[in-house]
């Protein structure tokens, strides 16, 4: 199998400031398969929230129609359940519920075996002020590379 499948969240690490990183296979089905593996689905605005059961599901992910689908279509922004360890959910279900963390989605890729897998973070929001020193430290560095690459 192939595994140039690899769909980013840019503004993850710029809006969220990352704790603990895991990797989570997600429940499909099969026309959802196939449009990401045709590099048809976003997590640019998706995060995770546990149900009443103590599940894991991933809500706004947006993994478009399939082209050469039939009434056995699935729906673009359904909530997709995450597969995780009991030892995992228990440990990020006490940290979302006591300290009032958020889960989000890194990076959607399908692994050597052919399945697809979510790398989902526990992280904490940003404030402005930390965006703001974000920025600087990028613009020093580039900086910097500018001044090295001249010598």
């Amino acid at each position: 199998m192939q595994n140039t499948i690899n769909i980013k969240n840019k503004k993850a690490k710029f809006q969220y400031e990352i704790l603990d990183k895991y990797t989570a296979g997600i429940v499909l089905t099969g026309t959802e398969i196939k449009s990401i593996r045709a590099s048809k689905a976003s997590i640019a605005e998706s995060f995770c929230e546990f149900n009443e059961q103590g599940e894991l599901f991933v809500i706004n992910m947006t993994v478009e129609e399939y082209m050469y689908g039939t009434y056995y279509n699935h729906r673009p922004k359904a909530e997709r359940k995450l597969l995780l360890n009991k030892r995992e959910l228990k440990k990020l279900e006490k940290e979302v519920r006591n300290t009032g963390l958020t889960i989000i989605p890194l990076r959607l890729f399908i692994n050597d075996k052919g399945y697809a897998k979510l790398a989902i973070a526990l992280a904490r929001g940003k404030k402005l002020f930390d965006k703001r020193e974000t920025i600087k430290d990028r613009d020093n560095k580039v900086r910097l590379d500018r001044i090295k690459k001249s010598f």
